[in-house]
């Protein structure tokens, strides 16, 4: 869609308060299109308070609707954990996964507001925009979708930022542009990620990111703290003892993490659209919480079922960082997933030393397939090594045959 041809329809807009959600609201009220904001509550960690968002976009004569999606927020985290489902170096998929949250729970609330076309800020070169637009499409494909920067009309007006807080200043809008910001940011539960700007150049350091839910490891204290994590059917249930929510985990997950250092990467990943793209990430709780559930996974899962989880996981990966979360093949790994965890189930206590995350023990695990007495290397009651002579010679056969086809490099 054009900007033109917003006249007869009802937009809703999805907002954060910064820059583009403003002068996208503001212009889409100066040519009169019927618009509404749309912002979700996600348990932001760069925002004290999320009205603060709906304060900003006041400023621009438009209503902005906060939608509390925090509970839904945290289930999906746990669903990435229970796949382990993180992307190009080590990305544990905050922004992909937060996009699907976001867009299945707004767009209700636009709905019911009579809103017949989503608009959403991301630009023509990233991940989000494909990510809102085939998530309107699956959910509502009743419903439109706007992409005002991809709009050839608004990318003449408006071919930077200078632009927007020069138009902003002019309606008597402050912009807090400031001056050159060195990276952007993205924040919900499950992490933030940093990109852009200074940090598009690889030689530009991760360091220049000032972290917002912990610090860099050499700024984290210098003792060692424990943590403890029980685990049912691959679910967090207590976190030290005390039994939590998926929401009350997360959150003390990542403050717990964040204070250690745990969960901070640079990651330069491949894009939905072809290209490359650079960031630094924290995800303290996630990193945290999904190091002691490999624990238990690590137990319970024979090599042929460990070797299909890593397939699952890695497609489920794939998924969500393409916006298909929603898709068949997503739900159909996450109903294998479920199966190998119905016996993930387990108590991890692991020590936390500025970013390290060091195993110290696994119990409370009935499904653990380990035995002590068969895999020890003294005497013992367990698997007899007499036995294994004839494994071993059944073994030879083939490489015998091998090596006389001269397969076998020598």
């Amino acid at each position: 869609m054009k900007i033109g041809e917003l006249k007869n329809e009802r937009v809703g807009i999805c907002v954060s308060g910064g820059l583009d959600s403003r002068t996208i609201a503001r212009k889409l009220r100066e040519l009169d299109v019927a618009a509404v904001c749309f912002t979700a509550d996600l348990t932001q960690p760069d925002e004290t308070d999320i009205r603060n968002v709906a304060r900003k976009m006041a400023a621009c004569g438009v209503k902005t609707v906060i939608v509390d999606l925090k509970d839904e927020m945290a289930e999906a985290c746990f669903q990435m954990l229970k796949a382990q489902a993180m992307y190009d170096g080590g990305y544990w998929n905050s922004t992909g996964i937060a996009r699907a949250v976001t867009v299945k729970g707004l767009i209700p609330a636009m709905k019911k507001r009579g809103c017949t076309v989503l608009a959403h800020g991301a630009t023509g070169r990233g991940n989000d925009q494909m990510r809102f637009e085939r998530y309107t499409n699956a959910l509502a494909p009743e419903m439109k979708v706007y992409a005002p920067w991809r709009d050839p009309t608004l990318l003449q007006e408006f071919p930077g930022r200078k632009q927007m807080a020069e138009y902003l200043k002019r309606h008597g809008i402050a912009a807090f542009a400031g001056g050159k910001r060195r990276y952007s940011t993205d924040a919900n539960l499950a992490g933030l990620s940093h990109e852009a700007e200074d940090l598009e150049s690889l030689e530009t350091p991760c360091a220049i990111v000032e972290p917002t839910m912990g610090v860099w490891p050499k700024d984290a204290p210098d003792k060692v703290e424990r943590f403890t994590a029980r685990f049912k059917l691959a679910r967090a249930v207590e976190i030290n003892g005390k039994r939590v929510t998926p929401l009350q985990a997360m959150r003390i997950a990542n403050k717990i993490g964040g204070r250690n250092g745990i969960g901070l990467k640079n990651a330069l990943e491949n894009r939905i659209v072809g290209t490359k793209s650079r960031g630094v990430y924290e995800a303290p709780g996630m990193e945290l919480l999904g190091f002691c559930l490999l624990q238990v996974y690590q137990a319970v899962l024979d090599r042929r079922a460990t070797a299909l989880f890593q397939q699952l996981s890695r497609l489920v990966a794939n998924q969500v960082y393409d916006g298909r979360y929603f898709d068949l093949a997503t739900t159909a790994a996450f109903a294998a997933i479920d199966v190998l965890a119905a016996h993930a189930d387990g108590t991890v206590k692991v020590a936390l030393y500025k970013g390290n995350i060091q195993f110290m023990s696994l119990t409370n695990c009935p499904a653990s397939l380990y035995n002590e007495a068969d895999s020890s290397m003294e005497a013992s009651e367990g698997l007899n090594p007499v036995s294994s002579q004839g494994f071993a010679e059944i073994q030879g056969v083939e490489a015998r045959a091998m090596a006389r086809a001269d397969q076998i490099r020598r």
